[in-house]
């Protein structure tokens, strides 16, 4: 068997150069490899900025979806008070048509508040088991004046 000369397997470290793992080793980095490390760094970089905007675009989406289904429901209830006090206006106005009606105005007047027109007499009809209850008390025509001066005289004196 002949002997070759052997060749050293790792490279000396040139004088100035600095130390690397891959130099202590024997395996100086290429400039591909620097290149791929870089290239690698930036996608991995690219890659998670593009995931923070993905999630925040995910959140402000959530985020307006829970704010109009908010807003629906807030239109839904004011929908419903609106049609509360529209319902309650049509009977206001069916009720001022009807009291506009003269013979109402008098019809309520004689039956709630027992009032008679001039020159008329109230007769009360009182059932023996009602005795008393449901009186109509015919109004008294008001006392007439005496003056001015004797109405500051009653107040003062």
């Amino acid at each position: 068997m002949q002997s070759r000369p052997r060749r050293p397997q790792f490279a000396s470290r040139p004088e100035g150069s600095s130390a690397n793992v891959t130099s202590a080793i024997g395996m100086e980095e290429t400039f591909g490899r620097s290149r791929a490390r870089r290239t690698s760094l930036f996608t991995r970089t690219v890659m998670w900025v593009t995931g923070l905007v993905c999630a925040a675009l995910l959140l402000a989406t959530f985020a307006q979806a829970w704010s109009n289904n908010h807003l629906m429901a807030q239109v839904q209830q004011e929908q419903q008070v609106l049609k509360q006090v529209q319902d309650k206006h049509t009977q206001l106005s069916q009720n001022a048509r009807h009291y506009q009606d003269p013979a109402v105005v008098e019809s309520e007047a004689r039956q709630q508040l027992g009032y008679i027109r001039p020159g008329e007499h109230a007769v009360v009809i009182i059932d023996a088991n009602n005795k008393g209850q449901g009186k109509i008390q015919p109004t008294a025509p008001p006392a007439p004046s005496q003056g001015h001066w004797q109405d500051w005289w009653k107040i003062f004196f």
